[in-house]
Parts: structure tokens; sequence; C-alpha cells
């Protein structure tokens, strides 16, 4: 059996400062009020590991760390700094100031564990489970979107291999609208029309249609999907046909078959709707600097998306019941 570092256990130190740092406009307190960590923590309770070593620190704990991590856009050593630095990131994290925090190694390997037991996306359900029970995804609608995000590796040239040997699962992948290539992954989501939550989301290499994975992407109790041309296809109205699902997917013409007015009408009326979901891409990119990705491989950066999905989740949904 692993052994488990015992940490949270308040000194006489922590006291005037925990006093001191309770205010009510804490945002991480309140989010950490909010949110059901003890399922959370059953999830976490697979993690395995070795028995050698080091007590490890308690699964929860390394979870919140990397919630702090992904809500700062911080390197794993930057993250190991903060985290000895700033009181209230321990606070959040279940440590005291008597505790060792965790090295940026240790959080490296934790990841690691994530990956390899496939924990990340049981923790995304269940951080979406959670929202669901408390009423917060109205489910009228689902905004379908996919972006393109640069692998962390140099571009290779693309009239060679179109692979690179640093990180072998990017592809070279384009949008329609510009027809620039970019090299390195698509992150595929889909985001809960009245409140912006994310339901869904998925890593493929860049060269993926976003049709072919917005299936799977899609809840049953969705509510009309509204997405871009892209994913104009037959077998994708087929599929909201079949399951109950309204149809806002914009339709794209071609140089023989062009779009008649009604349908040119009807594009221009879904714009405003499914547009709300750039703003996800927006605040992945700029505030949690996931315009390129950080590892080399499809397995890790998928785990960085999902950490990423979990952190706007908790943020979203802490502003919702704080304004």
């Amino acid at each position: 059996m692993r052994r488990r570092r015992k940490v949270g256990q308040l000194g006489f130190e922590d006291i005037p400062v925990t006093r001191r740092g309770n205010g009510s406009n804490d945002a991480l307190s309140q989010i950490d009020q909010l949110v059901d960590w003890t399922s959370l923590e059953r999830v976490l309770s697979e993690v395995h590991g070795s028995s050698r070593g080091e007590p490890a620190y308690p699964p929860l704990v390394m979870f919140k760390v990397l919630l702090l991590q992904r809500w700062h856009a911080l390197s794993d050593p930057a993250m190991e700094a903060a985290l000895s630095d700033r009181l209230s990131f321990m606070r959040f994290a279940g440590l005291s100031l008597s505790d060792e925090t965790p090295d940026h190694s240790t959080i490296w390997r934790f990841r690691q564990k994530l990956i390899e037991d496939g924990l990340a996306e049981k923790l995304f359900a269940e951080v979406v489970d959670q929202l669901s029970r408390q009423g917060l995804l109205l489910k009228q609608g689902t905004l379908v979107d996919a972006s393109l995000v640069t692998s962390a590796a140099r571009r290779p040239r693309m009239d060679e291999a179109r692979q690179s040997p640093v990180d072998p699962d990017a592809r070279f992948g384009t949008t329609n609208e510009r027809g620039r290539f970019t090299f390195g992954y698509k992150a595929h989501v889909a985001v809960d029309q009245g409140t912006g939550l994310v339901r869904a989301q998925t890593l493929t290499p860049a060269n993926v249609q976003d049709v072919d994975v917005a299936a799977d992407l899609i809840a049953p109790d969705g509510g009309t999907v509204y997405a871009d041309r892209a994913y104009d296809a037959q077998r994708l109205r087929q599929h909201l046909a079949a399951h109950g699902l309204g149809d806002g997917i914009m339709r794209r013409g071609g140089r023989y078959r062009p779009l008649d007015q009604a349908a040119i009408d009807r594009n221009h009326a879904l714009v405003p709707i499914r547009r709300n979901v750039e703003r996800l891409f927006g605040t992945m990119k700029r505030s949690y600097r996931m315009g390129r990705m950080r590892a080399y491989s499809l397995a890790r950066n998928a785990v960085d998306l999902c950490l990423f999905a979990i952190a706007f989740n908790l943020r979203r949904w802490h502003r919702i019941v704080t304004t």
C-alpha cells in the first residue's frame, strides 16, 4: 500500500494567517466551498503508485495544485515557486504553513499518473455531473466548435515528411476560412448555450475533420445543436434527427450548389448564437495560454485540455453563482 503524507494539520503559526485570509471576496475560498471534493476524491482514489520512496501527497491535494496551475498558466517550476510563496494557494490545496509543498517533479509525476490511470476524463465527467445536479446546465442548446492549437515541436516542412519525430501525433490542419496550415492539434468542444459551460471536449491531431467527432460530443439532452459550416454534413444532420435534437448547423454552399436567399438569411441568423463558443477558445488561448501545446504527445496534451475544461467550468460556476 502506498503511504500518504498527512497534510493540512494547522499549527499555531497558521491561526492568525487563516483568520486574516478568509475574506468573503476570496474567489479560491468560494470555489472551494462550491465543489463537492469528496466525489472527486473518490475518483482520485484510483491513483496508484509505488510503495517505495517518500510518502506521496494526497491525490486531491495534487489535483487542486493542477487546477491552480491551469488557472494561472504556470509551468511546473513556476507552480512550485508560487505554491510555497502564496498563502491562498496553500490554503486552497489543503496545505498548512508547516507542510512541505510539492516540487515541480512531483507535479509532473502526478499529471503522468492521471494519464496512465485514465482519470482526467473521469474527473471532468464528475464535474459536469455536479454542474448538472446543481441545475447549472440549461440544456436548451449546444454550441459545437473546434480550434487548432500549435504543437510544442518545431514545425516540419510540408514538402517532406509532414511529421515531427519529436511530436509524432501532431499533424497539419487548416481552417476553411483562412486556408492557413497549422501544425499541431485540434481542440473540439461542446458548450451549453445558456451558461457557456463545457459539456464535452476532446483533442485530436489537427487533420481530423470537425464533423467526424461532432456526434461524440453531443449529449442526448443537448437541445438544438449550433455549429458553423464545417459541420454541414448529411450524416450529422441525420444523427441529430434520430436523437430528437434541433438542427442549428449553418449551411455551406458550393460552386455548383450555391445557397438560396433563405439559406443565407438562416446562416446570418445563426451567427450571433453559435459564435459565443469562440469566447471559450479566446479564454483558452489568452488567459490560460493554451495557444501552443506544452507536451509532445496526444495523450499528454489531451489531459491538459481536460484540465483546462475542468478549471474553466469551476471558474464559470463561481461566476454564475456570485453575479
